[in-house]
């Protein structure tokens, strides 16, 4: 097994056990910590009208770069899900079945919180967020997870078609009605973790292998394309198999990258080590951003206002990640 896929690319702030403390993987880390960066900027962006429309998620079939920020951080989570699973059940079956449960019910739990907050806040309903739908996919994963590998590439690629025959058939009005596919789209997030945990049990076999699986996902995920609509509020087939592909080989270049620059941690893995709670703080400060009723100040701000608010966010964020680094805390489930 090549050093750079070892058998333990664990992170501690995705396995939340005090009991055993993995080696941490820088790849994973900063990957992770990029995301958030870039779910905080996309979701500040989003409501800005002077930002061009290919820095926003596709408002139904189309792909934009922002579209693929989500299925990464579930591409990433399902790097972590299985090994995170296999260390809890080691001290106890009935253990790591509980705490998979209570971690991804807390997660429907703050999505339902957060849906209702924003509904305030914005004034308009919003009855799903991203939270609820990895809720679900999590808990769907649970039930496979002790899988072989093969077993979960087939029952992730069956649960794709399935959704999206009876998305074409009489599901597309109830999926589009809900942020992120609603509770029906879940199924479609759920197929994409169960499929990436698969691929992360072929990273972990070896640089060869995972390379002839990134290739073989960007051809499955071509072919998608030409047969179905890629869209993200649909979930649809050809969205996940293409941000599948995207979020492999991303993560192929990152961990190439930790292994060119294996040391140090930096700002990327301060993001990483506690992305749930900053996730959750960047809605709190988004709020007191979108607020004020001034149309100037947000939905009607200048290309520099807005550049400086998004820095000013960033850097406060940034200063939050460093010190719970320093103080070896980790907001996590």
């Amino acid at each position: 097994m090549s050093a750079g896929f070892r058998d333990a690319p664990l992170s501690a702030s995705e396995d939340g056990s005090s009991a055993v403390a993995p080696t941490r993987d820088l790849a994973v880390d900063r990957l992770r910590g990029a995301l958030v960066i870039l779910m905080v900027g996309g979701d500040y962006l989003a409501g800005v009208q002077v930002i061009p429309a290919f820095l926003k998620h596709a408002p139904d079939v189309g792909f934009t770069v922002a579209d693929t920020v989500a299925s990464a951080f579930v591409f990433v989570v399902g790097v972590n899900y299985g090994p995170s699973f296999a260390r809890r059940l080691g001290m106890g079956g009935g253990r790591s079945y509980r705490h998979f449960l209570l971690r991804y019910l807390a997660l429907i739990g703050i999505g339902a919180l957060i849906a209702a907050g924003s509904t305030t806040v914005a004034g308009a309903p919003g009855d799903w967020g991203v939270l609820q739908a990895l809720g679900v996919a999590g808990l769907t994963c649970l039930i496979v997870i002790r899988f072989p590998t093969w077993i979960r590439f087939v029952v992730g690629a069956l649960i794709l078609c399935v959704y999206q025959y009876a998305l074409d058939t009489s599901m597309l009005a109830v999926v589009l009605h809900s942020v992120h596919g609603g509770l029906f789209g879940a199924v479609a997030w759920a197929a994409l973790l169960i499929l990436s945990t698969a691929v992360a049990d072929v990273w972990r076999a070896g640089l060869r292998p995972y390379a002839i699986c990134c290739a073989v996902l960007v051809v499955v995920a071509t072919v998608s394309a030409l047969l179905v609509p890629v869209s993200k509020n649909r979930v649809s087939l050809s969205f996940v198999l293409i941000t599948l592909a995207i979020s492999a080989l991303v993560f192929l270049a990152v961990e190439l990258g930790s292994r060119a620059v294996p040391n140090g941690v930096g700002v990327l893995c301060w993001w990483g080590e506690s992305a749930l709670g900053l996730y959750l703080l960047h809605l709190v400060i988004l709020a007191a951003v979108v607020v004020p009723t001034t149309g100037w100040w947000y939905v009607g701000a200048t290309f520099w206002l807005a550049a400086i608010q998004l820095v000013v966010i960033l850097a406060l964020m940034t200063l939050v990640a460093w010190w719970l680094h320093r103080q070896r805390l980790t907001i996590k489930l």
